[in-house]
C-alpha cells in the first residue's frame, strides 16, 4: 500500500508516494478547511492515519499530515486515486459531486456518508422534497425556472420570500430575501442563472433559530447533542448558546425532528440540522448539512465526546461516545476576519487570560473581511456567565490587524 507525500506539483495529483508504515486505520478526508482540520485532530487522537484531499498546501488541515493529495474533489480520477490509499473516506462538505462519490463506492471503498445520502442533501430542493415526503415540517417551497414563476410564488406564499440556489450555498451565499414583487428582476439577475437551478421558500417569522448535531453510526444507532440556539449576523453564524433556552418539551420536539431528518437521508457521521421555532410554536426544519457543523464546535470542550470525535467513530464503525455536557452551559463565538491581512491573530494573550475559555485558531494563511478564522468557546455555570466570558475573549481577538510579535 502507498500513501501520498505532501509536496504538490503544478497542476493536480502528486505522484510521490511512500510505503505505508504500521497498521493504523487510515481515514481519508475530502476537503482541507477548518472542519477537516478539527476532524483530523480528533482522528489523530484515536490513532488514525490521516490523508487529506486539498486544493492547495496552505489549507488548514494540510498542516496535520504529510499525506495530502492536491487536485479537484470533483475529478473522478483524482478522488479514486486518493480513496484507494485509505480505509474509509469522509467529507468536509457536501459540495463533492455525488456521481463522483458513487464511483468511489462502486470501487468497493468505504465512504461515509454515502453517495446516496450526499445526493439527497446537496441539492436543497431535493432535500426539502424528501423531508416533506416524510412528513417533516419545513417552510413552504417550490422550484422556479423563470422570473414569472418567482413572482407567482411570492403571491402564493405572501411576501417576503427567500430565493435560494439549489446547490453550493452556505453562510448566506446563494440566498436573497425578496420583500416584494419589485425585487424579482434584480434577484433573478443575481441568482437565476445559478448552476443546478434555484427554488423559492416562504419566509419564516421565527422567534429562534436552533440547531442539533446528530451523529448516526453505520448500524443506525444515533446520539444527539443538546439543542442549541444560533445567533446569525449577515447570514453567518455569530454565536451558539448551549443549551437553547427553550422549554423541555420543545427541545425534545426539536431533537426528534432533527433525528428523523438525518435518518431520512440515511446519514452516517455527524450531521448539522438547523431549524426554526416559529411565532406560533411550530418547529420547522430549515436545512441539514451532511458533515460536522459550525453549530457543534462548542462540543470540543463542552461535551464528553465532541461532534468531531463521534464523526470519526461513526464513519470508522466504532462505538459512539457520550454527548453529555461537562458543565451546565457553553457559548461559542465565531472569530471573523476584520480586514485583509495575515492569518495570525492579534490579542491572543488577552483572550487566553479569560477563565474557562478556549481559543481555536484555524491556521488560515490570510485573513479577509468576514472570513471564518477561528472561534472561542467558554464554559460556565449558566448561559449568562458563559456568554460574558466568550464575548470578552472574542473581543480581544482581531484578524487582519497587526499580529502579535
Amino acid at each position: 500500500m502507498t500513501t501520498t507525500v505532501a509536496s504538490p506539483p503544478a497542476g493536480a495529483v502528486p505522484v510521490s508516494v511512500r510505503p505505508r508504515a504500521g497498521a493504523a486505520p487510515r481515514l481519508g478526508i475530502i476537503g482541507a478547511g477548518q472542519l477537516a482540520r478539527m476532524t483530523a485532530q480528533a482522528a489523530l487522537q484515536l490513532g488514525c492515519e490521516i490523508s487529506i484531499l486539498a486544493n492547495a498546501a496552505e489549507e488548514p488541515a494540510c498542516a496535520l499530515t504529510r499525506r495530502a493529495t492536491f487536485g479537484s474533489a470533483n475529478d473522478a480520477a483524482t478522488v479514486l486515486a486518493f480513496a484507494r490509499e485509505v480505509d474509509v473516506v469522509t467529507l468536509e462538505n457536501e459540495f463533492v459531486d455525488a456521481g463522483v462519490l458513487a464511483e468511489v463506492e462502486a470501487a468497493g471503498i468505504a465512504l461515509h456518508p454515502g453517495a446516496r445520502s450526499i445526493a439527497l442533501v446537496q441539492d436543497k430542493f431535493v432535500q426539502k422534497s424528501l423531508l416533506a415526503s416524510q412528513g417533516i415540517a419545513t417552510p413552504a417551497f417550490r422550484a422556479v425556472t423563470t422570473p414569472a414563476e418567482l413572482a407567482d410564488a411570492g403571491r402564493a406564499f405572501g411576501w417576503p420570500v427567500v430565493l435560494k440556489t439549489r446547490r453550493n450555498g452556505y453562510d448566506g451565499k446563494g440566498n436573497l430575501t425578496l420583500r416584494g414583487p419589485e425585487a424579482v428582476a434584480d434577484a433573478w439577475a443575481a441568482l437565476g442563472g445559478a448552476p443546478g437551478g434555484v427554488y423559492v421558500e416562504q419566509w419564516c417569522p421565527f422567534v429562534a433559530e436552533v440547531a442539533v448535531i446528530v451523529t448516526r453510526a453505520r448500524n443506525g444507532e444515533c446520539v444527539l447533542y443538546p439543542v442549541v440556539e444560533t445567533v446569525q449576523r449577515d447570514h453567518i453564524c455569530h454565536r451558539v448558546l448551549a443549551p437553547a433556552a427553550l422549554p423541555a418539551l420543545q427541545r425534545a420536539e426539536v431533537a426528534a425532528l432533527a433525528e428523523r431528518a438525518v435518518r431520512a437521508v440515511e446519514g452516517v457521521g455527524s450531521f448539522g440540522v438547523e431549524l426554526f421555532v416559529s411565532r406560533d410554536g411550530a418547529i420547522l426544519v430549515n436545512e441539514l448539512a451532511p458533515r460536522v457543523h459550525n453549530s457543534g464546535h462548542y462540543t470540543i470542550e463542552a461535551c464528553a465526546c465532541s461532534q468531531f470525535e463521534n464523526h470519526v467513530r461513526a464513519v470508522m464503525g466504532w462505538p459512539l461516545g457520550s454527548t453529555a455536557m461537562r458543565m451546565p452551559a457553553a457559548v461559542m463565538v465565531n472569530l471573523l476576519g476584520a480586514a485583509a491581512g495575515e492569518g495570525a491573530p492579534a490579542g491572543r494573550e488577552a483572550a487566553l487570560a479569560v477563565p474557562e475559555t478556549h481559543l481555536h485558531v484555524y491556521g488560515k494563511r490570510l485573513s479577509a473581511r468576514g472570513r471564518k478564522m477561528g472561534h472561542v468557546t467558554a464554559l460556565g455555570p449558566d448561559l449568562d456567565t458563559a456568554r460574558q466570558r466568550a464575548e470578552r475573549a472574542a473581543a480581544c481577538i482581531r484578524f487582519g490587524a497587526e499580529a502579535e510579535p
